[in-house]
């Protein structure tokens, strides 16, 4: 049985919270795209070829902490503009789509270009002042002292990179469902996303 749920969003809106959470529940694979690009770079710092390494992904490269360390995250800026990498890429995502038992993807362009014909898209967002605050929030609970202008200036920033690229811009799929996290609790935005993934499982 093949179960595809997209989920897509700007950065904090909950997208990853809510997808990890609605995979636990359904006993769904969960695939965070954000990290393919990290566990290729994390591999090229040992000396792997990029290409070859994306060819390669396996989904035990995607686990660990260090892939959040900021070496690791400019070795995926630099892999990520090479086209072939990213080719590899979409092909591993798609596979993972389509595996048997269900899957769950969260990124920026799953229900727009990786799963276009997923079973249920949803679009995850919020406000950037509420992004920001809760990144801004995250980030002190583990010890960094920032400025909440700074958070939000950065936030506002990579959502217009996103949003203009010429590749896969971040935008809701045409029957995407949205859901607003803004004045949502997690627990209420998880039950709201499960909800909707049920009555389209009983279609």
């Amino acid at each position: 049985m093949t179960f595809t749920v997209a989920i897509d969003g700007p950065a904090a809106a909950g997208k990853g919270t809510i997808s990890k959470a609605v995979a636990a529940h359904f006993g769904f694979a969960h695939l965070d795209t954000g990290l393919l690009y990290r566990g290729v770079g994390a591999k090229v710092l040992l000396g792997a070829d990029p290409v070859e390494a994306a060819q390669t992904l396996e989904v035990i490269d995607l686990e660990g902490d260090h892939l959040r360390t900021p070496e690791v995250a400019q070795a995926a800026s630099q892999v990520a503009v090479i086209a072939e990498v990213r080719a590899a890429l979409v092909a591993f995502q798609r596979g993972f789509g389509a595996r048997d038992g269900g899957a769950v993807l969260d990124g920026r362009d799953i229900g727009t270009v990786i799963c276009p014909d997923a079973d249920v898209k949803l679009f995850v967002t919020a406000s950037a002042e509420k992004r920001a605050r809760r990144r801004f929030d995250e980030l002190n609970a583990k010890g960094m002292e920032l400025v909440f202008e700074d958070v939000l200036a950065d936030v506002e920033a990579r959502d217009k990179r996103d949003r203009e690229r010429d590749t896969a811009p971040l935008k809701p799929a045409a029957d995407a469902i949205e859901i607003d996290t803004t004045q949502m609790t997690a627990d209420a935005a998880i039950a709201h996303a499960i909800a909707l993934i049920t009555a389209a499982r009983s279609r």
